[in-house]
């Protein structure tokens, strides 16, 4: 699916920060790997204006791989897709999760005090906003479609939380996280220094704590994400 889009969105060059994006502005999908790039091209149904990649796990792949395709094509949206953990009462197996913003977990430094960020040493930023008002409208939208969803942080991580300890000790950090994943971050990050607005879309196949992968819901969170994009075509 090519996009075909000749306008992209104004930019703020001074503050290097998205803003908000036109109506009906090409999109750009980036999934992690082709079974969640499938489940959303099944959503979208052939809506030209979206054009979905899979760029690869970690946020290095995403970040790069949607760098290059920013950089090819004329885009308003960049979204982050795919399947993720959800936090125990904050997001369900089954459920979705609209990020209110994509933070990079992992980046940091470990202390005698314990984690700090790298914000926090005073490197930049490890955070970006999606913009609030589409955030609210793509959940609303979702709930009225009759799927289950939230809002909240989407933490990218470079290893999945794999023990209750790590679990607990990343909510602790946290509070407002409803899921975590690999790539939105850097999705995000790429985008932003285009100026161009960011979202990121997570159906949860399982809950963020200790790995049990037999109890993984993939399928389902799949057919969750196909059912989110065939909503996402009415939002943006």
């Amino acid at each position: 699916m090519e996009s075909t889009s000749t306008d992209r969105p104004e930019r703020d060059a001074s503050a290097g920060e998205s803003l908000p994006a036109a109506a009906h502005a090409e999109v750009l999908i980036v999934t992690a790997v082709a079974a969640e790039r499938d489940a959303v091209l099944r959503g979208l149904r052939g809506d030209r204006r979206f054009h979905v990649i899979a760029a690869g796990a970690g946020t290095a792949a995403a970040a790069a791989g949607t760098a290059a395709a920013l950089a090819a094509g004329s885009y308003g949206w960049a979204v982050s897709a795919g399947i993720g953990g959800g936090f125990p009462g904050r997001a369900p197996v089954g459920s979705l999760v609209v990020a209110s913003e994509m933070l990079d977990a992992a980046l940091g430094a470990e202390t005698p005090e314990g984690f700090r960020s790298a914000a926090e040493l005073g490197f930049g930023s490890v955070s970006v906003p999606a913009p609030g008002g589409t955030v609210q409208a793509l959940a609303a939208a979702l709930a009225a479609a009759g799927l289950p969803v939230s809002t909240g942080t989407v933490l990218t991580v470079s290893t999945a939380t794999g023990t209750a300890g790590t679990a607990a000790a990343l909510a602790a950090r946290h509070p407002q996280a409803a899921a975590e994943a690999m790539e939105g971050h850097g999705v995000a990050v790429a985008a932003q220094r285009l100026g161009i607005a960011a979202l990121e879309l997570r159906a949860i196949s399982n809950p963020v704590g200790p790995r049990d992968r037999a109890a993984w819901k993939i399928n389902e969170a799949l057919d969750a994400l196909s059912a989110a994009a065939a909503i996402l075509v009415e939002v943006l």
